[in-house]
Parts: structure tokens; C-alpha cells; sequence
């Protein structure tokens, strides 16, 4: 029985069990115990089977945990197991680089469209996309607004632009902007991410070595 509220440093360590199971699966591993599987992610077993009881009873005692069955279970959890649409907003360096790299379809994510403002990008093509202009955006919307929205532009009008995406029935922004969004509303999820803080954060225990001994999220 899944838990009324998960704390956050739980929800954080789910993505890290989906790769770990994904690479045991890989391996042909079909069962693993919560001590094993600790070693490898670097967290203690009890975190683990705490972790997992917030959802729901998925080990055997004796016999640990059914790999694919868990993968299964957690993919679930994560709710990868029905397809989002996603489209980006500004296709410049990162935005390329999402575009051509990033796996969307191995997260159950499909993206159907991108935009620029630039007119040395708008028309051009990457991963089969035609680049639209960022002009035609609040028409598209309204015709068939996606699940979820990435940008990846300037951050001078994340605002604004999260704004008409939020009116426009937009659940889900991933924001790389550098430009930290307010809350949307229960209705919108925002994710702000900040590369600089993932460097800061290597920074803090290259300088403070002690602390990266703590159990970290």
C-alpha cells in the first residue's frame, strides 16, 4: 500500500534504482538482495527496503528482491509506463544537444515539435524534426497541447513563456533556463535545473571531503 506523502529524497532515489535495475537486467541478473543491491548504489540496505515499503511489499524474505519484477515496479512508480508527448523550446547548443542525445522514448517520452526564434535554425532539421518558429507556439497549443515542455531558451522569457504553457494545459515543465520558475498551481509540475548547482556541489566536498562519508540522497 503506497504511502500518503513520499518525502522528496525518496522520490530523488528512484531514478537512481531504475538504472541500476535496468543494468542488472542487462546482465542477466534475476535476483538481487537489498544488501546487494545497496553495495552497488552506495546506500545501506535498510534505506533501500525503506525506500520501497513506501510503496508497496516487493521482496521476499530469503530470497531478496525478482529483478524484472522491481524494474517493472519501479518504472511503474515513475509512471513511464504510458507515453508523454514533449516538445522544447529553443533548439540553439543545449537544445541541439537534447534534441540528438537525450533518449526521450526510453523514458516513454515522444517529442513531436521544437521552436527557435533564430532564423538560421527555424526550418532546419534535427532527429527528423523541422524546427517551427517560436511565433507559431500559442497556435500549436491550442490545437494539441503536449504533456510536457522543455526549455531550453533564453531565460529572459521562461516566464512568459511558461505561462502561456501552463494556460495552455501544460502539466509538466523541464526548465534548463537558469531563470527559476515560480509555482504554477497544483495543476503544473516545474523542474529547475541548474547545472551549476551539481558543480557547486562537487566543489563543497572536494572542500569538505568528510561529508561525502554521510549517506548522501
Amino acid at each position: 500500500m503506497r504511502k500518503n506523502k513520499i518525502s522528496h529524497n525518496v522520490i530523488l532515489r528512484l531514478p537512481r534504482y531504475l538504472r541500476y535495475l535496468e543494468e542488472l537486467r542487462s546482465k542477466d541478473v534475476v535476483r538481487i538482495s537489498s544488501g546487494e543491491l545497496g553495495r552497488l548504489m552506495g546506500i545501506t540496505a535498510s534505506q533501500i527496503r525503506q525506500d520501497l515499503s513506501c510503496f508497496g511489499e516487493f521482496g521476499q524474505q530469503g530470497y531478496g528482491y525478482n529483478v524484472e519484477m522491481l524494474l517493472g515496479e519501479v518504472a511503474k512508480i515513475l509512471g513511464i509506463r504510458r507515453e508523454r508527448r514533449a516538445i522544447i523550446i529553443g533548439a540553439g547548443n543545449l537544445g541541439r544537444a537534447i534534441i540528438g542525445k537525450f533518449p526521450f522514448e526510453q523514458y516513454a517520452f515522444r517529442l513531436t515539435a521544437a521552436y527557435d526564434v533564430s532564423h538560421e535554425i527555424v526550418g532546419t532539421e534535427m532527429a527528423g524534426l523541422t524546427i517551427r518558429h517560436a511565433d507559431t507556439l500559442a497556435a500549436d497549443l491550442q490545437d494539441s497541447p503536449p504533456d510536457i515542455a522543455v526549455l531550453t531558451m533564453s531565460g529572459e522569457s521562461a516566464r512568459t513563456i511558461s505561462t502561456l504553457l501552463a494556460d495552455a494545459g501544460v502539466r509538466g515543465i523541464w526548465n534548463f533556463t537558469n531563470q527559476d520558475l515560480p509555482n504554477m498551481g497544483p495543476d503544473v509540475i516545474v523542474e529547475n535545473l541548474h547545472f551549476s548547482d551539481s558543480l557547486l556541489t562537487l566543489s563543497y566536498y572536494m572542500t569538505h571531503p568528510k561529508d561525502n562519508e554521510l549517506e548522501k540522497p
